[in-house]
């Protein structure tokens, strides 16, 4: 401006008001309604599926494969969450979670209308590739369509979508099994993914659509990120292959698969990760440590009272139900306003309570050990988990600039999916060498047998987990960032 032209004063203008009311006002009601419809399809085809796939191997005389029905979906999903998340940044979440959703339902039908194990193993690595690309997409939605003060809600409305489909899906699930067969447990479940497309996909394009805005042209796809995507799947795929025959020449593809993991763990998690470099480093950190000892600990819970106590598969499957409330009630506890500075202690107490939980299972291996003392145990564990998973999601996009919120919350993701795989290859590895012998095991689930595995077995399970778990109680201590350097102050 010259010196000569008139000086314009300068009015502040009040920045508009946020729209009122929580996560189903009128502003956010179709949006909510929608992804949460998205991840209420998830939940129950977990707690479904689960239920049908030891007849469904057995039929298919895939006994032997049974383990990779499960490893498929996780080493594919670990490739879409890295795709999503640059699809996400670059172009949107709607394209990816449209595309994934398709590739979901695609997946549920070809293993539905599987002749051979194999297929239905290839089915389930296309379900998990859609699962992969829909979470990361839905992190971005509510990074980009809810502002801060509401994400706590909208993740503990994920959390409760699974109180319903823990209860009534192993139930429904094995009504539908005995009485018209597996196979329509998958095919139904695609008939269920027309709901989220009509109400999730045009509150989407409203609200969520299209690139962030930073003033720069959209950069191309990351094909360094894509190629280490593809190695974590791959490897990941090999650890398990190698974690289900345990004999020397496993450890060829054991090796193979650490070979590729780690340059690419190293490359798509944020600097600093297993370090625990505190703030965003210590956050994806932290939630893989909390699911991976988790839910490897609580996938031979069932197995351990089928085999150990004599339970039914579906009441062994029942004990867990209690913990989709009490999970539910844990995230819904950390969504609250007045919660918030005391966010990390509830991290802190909740990892504990994890690390209890865990330690405590094998106590029902003891027969004068009541069996409902462990569903009492897991719901305690379970509520821990809804303090962590809820607020790490929570500070994750806190700690996320808008246009890295999709390689972020896939980076987290990955931290999720990879402890698993990493976790339970381990626990799956140290079960089969005292005894516990898994394949045989989950056929021993289907056919309802006693008495198939080694009480020592479980415990060398259980206990390692529960120490994971507790070294997550110490990364939670880290998870906000390093206050800034006071400038040194020249001398007089």
């Amino acid at each position: 401006m010259s010196a000569l032209e008139p000086r314009v004063p300068q009015l502040d203008v009040p920045a508009p008001l946020p729209p009122p009311g929580g996560v189903m006002g009128p502003a956010y009601r179709a949006l909510s309604v929608g992804i949460i419809s998205v991840v209420f399809l998830i939940a129950f085809e977990a707690t479904a599926v689960g239920t049908a796939m030891p007849v469904a191997a057995r039929e298919l005389d895939g006994i032997g494969l049974y383990a990779f029905a499960f490893s498929a979906y996780f080493t594919t999903s670990l490739f879409g969450m890295v795709l999503s998340g640059q699809w996400a940044d670059r172009q949107g979440p709607l394209r990816p979670l449209a595309v994934g959703i398709g590739a979901f339902a695609a997946g549920l039908a070809l293993s539905g209308t599987a002749g051979a194990m194999w297929v239905f193993v290839l089915g389930r690595a296309v379900q998990g590739f859609g699962g992969g690309l829909v979470i990361v997409a839905l992190y971005v939605v509510v990074s980009r369509a809810y502002e801060e003060r509401l994400r706590p809600a909208i993740m503990a409305a994920f959390a409760a979508s699974w109180v319903v489909p823990s209860i009534v899906g192993p139930l429904a699930s094995g009504t539908v099994t005995e009485h018209l067969g597996w196979r329509w447990v998958f095919l139904g479940m695609p008939v269920l993914v027309v709901v989220p497309l009509i109400v999730a996909l045009p509150a989407i394009r409203r609200t969520a659509s299209g690139p962030v805005d930073t003033g720069a042209p959209a950069a191309a796809f990351d094909r360094r990120r894509i190629r280490l995507a593809l190695m974590i799947s791959t490897g990941a795929g090999l650890l398990q292959y190698a974690a289900q025959d345990l004999r020397w020449l496993s450890l060829l593809p054991a090796a193979a698969g650490a070979a590729l993991m780690v340059p690419a763990v190293l490359g798509l998690l944020p600097r600093g990760t297993y370090r625990a470099r505190r703030g965003l480093p210590s956050v994806v950190l932290l939630r893989g440590v909390a699911a991976g000892s988790f839910i490897a600990a609580e996938s031979f819970v069932p197995l351990m009272l089928v085999t150990q106590r004599g339970l039914s598969p579906t009441l062994a499957g029942f004990s867990l139900a209690l913990g989709g409330v009490t999970w539910a009630g844990g995230s819904w506890l950390q969504s609250k306003a007045r919660m918030e500075p005391y966010r990390e202690r509830l991290i802190v107490g909740g990892m504990v309570l994890v690390a209890l939980a865990i330690a405590a299972a094998p106590a029902v291996l003891v027969p004068s050990v009541p069996v409902w003392t462990l569903a009492l145990a897991w719901a305690v564990g379970c509520l821990g988990m809804g303090l962590v998973i809820g607020s790490t999601s929570v500070l994750l996009l806190k700690l996320s600039a808008p246009e890295e919120a999709g390689n972020n919350s896939a980076a987290l993701q990955i931290s999720d999916g990879l402890a698993n795989v990493v976790l339970l290859a381990a626990g799956g590895a140290a079960f089969a060498a005292l005894g516990g012998g898994a394949v045989g095991a989950a056929h021993a689930v289907a056919d309802g047998a006693a008495g198939a595995s080694h009480p020592g077995a479980f415990v060398v399970v259980f206990l390692p987990m529960a120490c994971v778990a507790l070294v997550g109680a110490w990364v939670a201590t880290r998870l906000h960032a390093e206050p800034a350097a006071r400038p040194v102050r020249p001398a007089a």
